[in-house]
């Protein structure tokens, strides 16, 4: 019935707001900025109605959750950094009808997953820095999808993003992008050190695992990145424990993924951090590389960061 029109990873960085602002930071993020402008035009180009965040600034102990109100607007500053992003206003539609489709077709594949439709609960801003520049005008409708798992397998995770697939594909009328929002490599600058490190990846190591990461996705060597995803979370300091690079992976197909990513703004650092906006080609899947449910893991082994 519905189309899966796109689907991305995208950079969510305070510091693209900054970059609106007059003062030594204006414009430095202006690549960042126009990567998710290009995003905006081709999912209109595509047809796309609504616009599906996995948010790795929504963090959540149990289960996993959809933000589907029907209309979000407000002013926002960041409870983390409130020195890059404060009082920044924010307003479009939601999509209660689809987020409960979302959460059916989850629960229906065992992936315990509750809609909220009702609910004063407000985007965090890996939602509301992209919609600033994908969706200024409100044209698409936006659900947001708790992806910063603390007590979660990303097995689960990629088995989410599939049955998350399924729904839009079999039950719905219309066209939908997934965009997982989150970093590659995610340590922070030590505090203090901050400005120093704002164009700059904290370490060496982590640089070059980044860029390995990378041309992976562009080489298409899926089956290699899915089984090293568990490692590259943990060692790289993956936002969000790369919940939702697993789930935008479960949706493509994971290890039978064959698309090959197109990166629309290069690599780069971010207060110690690896950035980047990239396409995933939406490809014909059957989701038979889809990791089945795990009951237990060893319990010296993160839940978070293993499959």
């Amino acid at each position: 019935m519905g189309t899966l029109a796109l689907a991305a990873k995208i950079t969510h960085v305070p510091s693209m707001y900054l970059s609106e602002l007059d003062g030594p930071r204006k414009g430095f993020r202006q690549a960042a900025i126009d990567g998710h402008r290009e995003i905006s035009r081709r999912c209109r180009e595509l047809g796309v109605d609504t616009l599906v965040v996995f948010d790795t600034h929504w963090l959540v102990n149990a289960n996993y959750h959809i933000n589907c109100g029907p209309h979000f607007k407000g002013l926002y500053t960041s409870n983390e950094l409130p020195h890059f992003i404060a009082n920044m206003d924010y307003e479009f539609p939601g999509n209660p009808a689809l987020g409960k489709l979302l959460a059916g077709s989850a629960n229906a594949l065992g992936v315990e997953t509750m809609a909220h439709d009702a609910t004063t609960l407000a985007p965090e801003y890996g939602t509301l820095v992209p919609m600033r520049y994908m969706n200024a005008d409100q044209h698409f409708k936006v659900i947001s999808v708790s992806s910063l798992c603390t007590s979660h397998y990303l097995h689960d995770s990629a088995r989410l993003g599939w049955a998350l697939r399924r729904a839009v594909e079999d039950h719905y009328d219309g066209t939908v992008a997934f965009l997982a929002s989150g970093s590659l490599s995610h340590r922070f600058a030590q505090n203090g050190q901050a400005p120093e490190f704002a164009t700059r990846i904290w370490s060496p190591f982590l640089e070059t695992l980044d860029e390995r990461v990378v041309r992976m996705w562009q080489d298409g060597d899926w089956a290699e990145f899915c089984g090293m995803l568990p490692e590259y979370a943990a060692k790289g300091h993956g936002e969000g424990f790369m919940h939702d690079t697993a789930m935008l992976l479960g949706a493509l197909g994971w290890s039978d993924y064959d698309g090959q990513v197109e990166v629309l703004t290069p690599y780069f650092a971010a207060s110690g951090t690896g950035q980047i906006n990239a396409l995933f080609p939406v490809t014909a899947q059957t989701g038979a590389a889809i990791p089945r449910p795990q009951a237990s893991a060893p319990a010296n082994v993160p839940n978070s960061s293993r499959l």
